[in-house]
């Protein structure tokens, strides 16, 4: 069945993979929780961090597959790692690894697989490279935006700044520029050489080609 969340209809966010995902953790989540989790991803706040953010992670994680080493704590740890998120705040990822680890003890699951599952949701904060290997995959998937098709990252680069509206433009355009440079700085985007060798070179070229638009 396909179900519907947000504004668009999805095709790989639906109740039946959802709980089987759970099930793959020994886990059973509160009938109401999969409700719960897209009334967050389709706030009106959000332009970004949306259905179509999470649809987008869970089709490349569908390709990549073979990279995890545990599959259902890595997808777990994708449908929670923005299930809070608000611009104003500085703990989303705290929230959500918090919401998610609740959840699952709660549903039966190993409290280490909780753990698990709450650090990978960590570890999109983005402040350094993560050592675990299914972190390195959850955050590869997050960031494959960047290395998406033109036409997409400009609409994503819209959508984030539509989601820090209440900024004075000139301060997102300066503080936007500051996190694009401290990525290009960085060695490599990836941490995993699948998608170093599918995203990279496009990725950078994507966010050179932002950041020349921001300091013009």
């Amino acid at each position: 069945m396909v179900k519907s969340l947000g504004k668009v209809t999805v095709h790989l966010l639906t109740q039946e993979r959802w709980t089987t995902t759970w099930q793959n953790v020994t886990a059973t989540p509160r009938a109401s929780l999969f409700d719960e989790l897209a009334e967050g991803y389709k706030s009106e706040q959000r332009h970004y961090h949306t259905v179509q953010h999470l649809e987008e992670c869970l089709k490349v994680f569908d390709e990549t597959v073979e990279l995890a080493q545990v599959p259902a704590e890595v997808e777990l740890a994708l449908w929670f790692h923005d299930a809070i998120y608000d611009t104003r705040a500085r703990d989303n990822e705290e929230q959500s690894r918090a919401w998610a680890e609740r959840e699952l003890v709660a549903g039966g699951a190993s409290e280490e697989v909780a753990r698990r599952v709450g650090e990978m949701i960590l570890a999109t904060v983005h402040d350094a490279m993560p050592l675990a290997k299914d972190a390195q995959l959850l955050v590869d998937i997050d960031l494959s935006i960047l290395g998406a098709p033109e036409a997409r990252f400009d609409e994503y680069e819209e959508q984030v700044q539509r989601e820090y509206g209440w900024v004075p433009e000139e301060l997102f355009r300066a503080e936007r520029a500051k996190l694009l440079k401290a990525l290009l700085e960085r060695p490599l985007l990836y941490n995993l050489e699948a998608f170093v060798e599918r995203l990279e070179l496009r990725a950078r070229a994507n966010l050179k080609r932002s950041l020349s638009r921001l300091v013009s």
